[in-house]
């Protein structure tokens, strides 16, 4: 479960409290000293992560526990690993890992998705190489070209049609399996609650996907601290990362959301 994997090796005593999950555990001085560095200022599921260590913890084992943490940061799964790959300031930011993107693509493979945002290519990439067939919208043209640059890198350029557009304006047009979209963070974004106001691409998304009928699910990947309990319908996966680094780190969530569909018949 994710939060064996979140909270790290121990003996841990899990209940519901207040819609949440508390866990209680024994740990060694130096581990419980770790646990409180990696999961300072995170949030999780529209709520700050709190940690209560008893007895207090020594100054001196806070202060490596956090020299070790942010040592620990510099190794995490990386975004592209073939040479020749480009990306940008914002693709070194939100670009989702290329282990990670690949293992969203297996959940869809052979799929008509549409990338609805496509950055630099990162997601685009990881399904048109788990054999889906795809259309990814990017409204920058220079990253676009950086996207199209990538898919030949990796070979899968000709899976996936380019369009240079508003997503919002696009998506109507357009009709797939699968909508999936990655909507910018920003910078600052609340490490500790994230809403769907400060996501205004996924909020206008959303509206398409529920209005046109032409998709049959919704796929968004959204910071670790998105309440998923605000979108009716929405399933939520944390997604960690595969490094060293980032093993024990939430490094997005996934909502997959499908399409409700009411049939309606008529009496004879």
């Amino acid at each position: 479960m994710a939060h064996e994997r979140l909270l790290g090796p121990g003996e841990w005593e899990v209940a519901p409290v207040d819609g949440g999950l508390s866990a209680v555990g024994t740990l060694a001085m130096e581990a419980a000293a770790d646990l409180a560095a990696r999961l300072r200022g995170v949030g999780l599921g529209g709520r700050p992560l709190g940690v209560e260590v008893t007895p207090k913890l020594k100054r001196g084992a806070v202060r490596a526990a956090r020299t070790a943490d942010a040592r620990r940061r510099r190794d995490t799964t990386p975004g592209f690993t073939r040479p020749g790959a480009r990306t940008d300031p914002e693709g070194k930011v939100s670009l989702t890992p290329e282990a990670l993107a690949l293992e969203i693509g297996q959940r869809w493979r052979g799929q008509r998705v549409i990338d609805a945002g496509c950055g630099v290519g990162g997601n685009t990439i990881g399904f048109a190489r788990a054999g889906c067939a795809v259309t990814a919208i990017e409204q920058d043209p220079h990253r676009l070209a950086l996207a199209r640059h990538n898919a030949r890198i990796y070979g899968v350029e000709e899976r996936i049609r380019f369009l240079n557009g508003d997503a919002r304006r696009v998506v109507p047009t357009l009709e797939a399996d699968m909508l999936f979209v990655d909507p910018p963070w920003g910078v600052d974004w609340d490490r500790s609650h994230t809403a769907v106001a400060d996501l205004p691409l996924l909020e206008d998304i959303l509206e398409v996907f529920h209005g046109s009928g032409r998709f049959g699910y919704l796929v968004a990947k959204v910071p670790p601290s998105f309440d998923p309990d605000i979108i009716a319908g929405a399933v939520a996966r944390a997604v960690f990362g595969e490094a060293p680094g980032d093993y024990r780190r939430v490094k997005f969530v996934l909502l997959e959301m499908q399409l409700s569909v009411t049939a309606v018949t008529t009496p004879r």
